[in-house]
């Protein structure tokens, strides 16, 4: 112990030679602020330089992002795409399944396991795709998942079973829609800075122009052209534009080679768990939502179980509950998805002023008091007005979501990973939320107010757990309650 005290005050009394930057040079100076020449230092010019060469390949700060420029913003466009195909097919998904439920026989807490099948492979997915991405397969990850989707759509159209549309729509489309969510959201995430999330909301409503197009197509095709060819019709849509998607896109960073597909340092951080667990239990609750109707869409990414609940429900709910007819509670659903374009457009320019998370955070609470509001709807004017409202805070948390993923991951060439945990740990809830919802739709003799419940409280759950972590990130940076982040 005495020697090694003695080392240490041996080394202490030494002048230590560090490296500073001054005006883009390396100066050596040492611990007595005295500058060092190479010659003094008996070092080579050579050795210098290679010195000179690791030392900036470990420190350096990766380029600027550009905030725009033509790659940019055809980055925007690929993920408008692939969302309009993702995200618009699993909104569209509460069509298809009052169709299911009357040509398949089969009750709606089986059917809705086609849908969330579908979104929970979109989310989950992520954890491969996101460090594929990384590690520089960006397109045979893409095209692989625009093959998928494209397949899984065309086989949906000669299925004939359950078992085969579960196949075909739920797991080769799933497939499908993973290995392009997460790959896009990178993407863009890699292009933009503080215009991040007008990117993000313009790639977003994507999933609306989706959600308008599938479901009018389907209510116009199926009763002339029959189930199958209205699903080649829309295989056909997918094929072109998927394509596009593709093509147009291309990486920014270099790739990142060595790495597992978790980074479980991110759980180190208390923000990021806190955020993560809150995500799961958006999930919940949006999916609790889309039980017996629709499903959700991009975000998107959040506190998804509730999420989506509104988006598979609120067609049977106008229905079996409100009466309404067929065509007409499938026009609550392209107004839920038509408002979406300004609940994409309008968050992602209010985070500019306020933050992403302190928007993203009023959005989920917003959402939470409109699944609660739900249970005290009687009227077919007041569901209009409730859907409304419901797509407008509902569809600023989806935009934003990825949004807040990238706030929570500073090295960029990590977020392919950060981003693809989270949205695994969304699928997870996107898989049970819907199923558990039409379990307590069945237990209740048909009545929704115990799904509607179920996803007010995962939702507030997931709320609460998104503001403590931005609480957290906001103690660590010594800010006020009123700091914009």
């Amino acid at each position: 112990m005495a020697q090694n005290i003695e080392q240490n005050d041996s080394e202490e009394s030494e002048p230590r030679n560090v490296v500073e930057n001054a005006g883009g040079s390396e100066v050596l100076r040492n611990s007595r602020d005295q500058p060092l020449a190479m010659a003094e230092l008996g070092m080579e010019t050579s050795l210098a330089q290679t010195y000179t060469r690791r030392l900036s390949s470990s420190v350096a700060p990766s380029s600027p992002l550009p905030d725009g420029g033509w790659r940019a913003w055809m980055s925007v466009l690929a993920g408008f795409l692939s969302i309009m195909n993702t995200w618009g097919s699993i909104i569209s998904f509460g069509v298809f399944q009052t169709y299911y439920v009357t040509h398949l026989n089969r009750p709606p807490s089986d059917i809705s396991w086609i849908g969330s099948i579908a979104v929970f492979f979109l989310f989950a997915g992520g954890i491969v795709t996101g460090r594929l991405t990384d590690a520089g397969y960006f397109h045979h990850v893409t095209i692989l998942g625009a093959a998928l989707v494209v397949l899984g759509t065309f086989m949906t159209s000669i299925s004939k079973t359950y078992w085969q549309v579960l196949l075909a729509q739920g797991l080769c489309v799933g497939l499908g829609n993973g290995s392009l969510q997460t790959p896009m959201m990178v993407l863009i995430a890699t292009y933009f800075g503080k215009k991040l999330p007008l990117a993000f909301g313009i790639a977003a409503c994507g999933s609306v122009t989706g959600g308008l197009v599938f479901p009018s197509m389907a209510r116009t095709l199926l009763p002339t052209v029959g189930f199958g060819w209205t699903m080649r019709a829309i295989g056909f849509i997918q094929l072109g534009t998927l394509a596009i998607a593709v093509f147009s896109a291309r990486p920014r960073l270099e790739p990142k080679k060595h790495g597992s597909f978790l980074d479980w340092t991110a759980f180190r951080e208390t923000e990021f768990s806190l955020f993560t667990v809150g995500c799961f239990m958006v999930s919940v609750g949006c999916n609790a939502q889309c039980g017996p109707s629709v499903r959700i869409t991009n975000l998107r990414y959040k506190s998804f179980m509730g999420v989506f609940f509104g988006f598979f429900f609120l067609s049977s709910y106008a229905r079996d509950i409100q009466g309404m007819p067929y065509t007409e509670s499938v026009n609550l659903l392209l107004i839920l998805n038509g408002v979406g374009f300004v609940a994409r457009m309008l968050p992602s320019l209010l985070a500019r002023y306020f933050g992403t998370v302190n928007t993203f955070f009023a959005l989920l609470f917003g959402s939470q008091m409109a699944m609660f509001t739900w249970i005290a709807v009687y009227s077919t004017s007041g569901l209009y007005v409730w859907t409304i409202y419901y797509s407008l805070v509902i569809g600023g948390v989806q935009s934003l979501a990825p949004a807040v993923v990238s706030s929570f991951s500073p090295d960029l060439q990590k977020l392919g990973s950060r981003m693809g945990m989270v949205f695994s740990v969304i699928g997870v809830g996107a898989l049970i939320g819907s199923p558990i919802a039409g379990v307590l739709i069945s237990a209740l003799d048909g009545s929704y107010v115990g799904a509607q419940a179920f996803a007010g409280t995962s939702l507030a759950v997931g709320c609460a757990l998104v503001f403590a972590a931005k609480e957290v990130a906001r103690r660590k940076k010594n800010a006020s309650l009123w700091t914009k982040m």
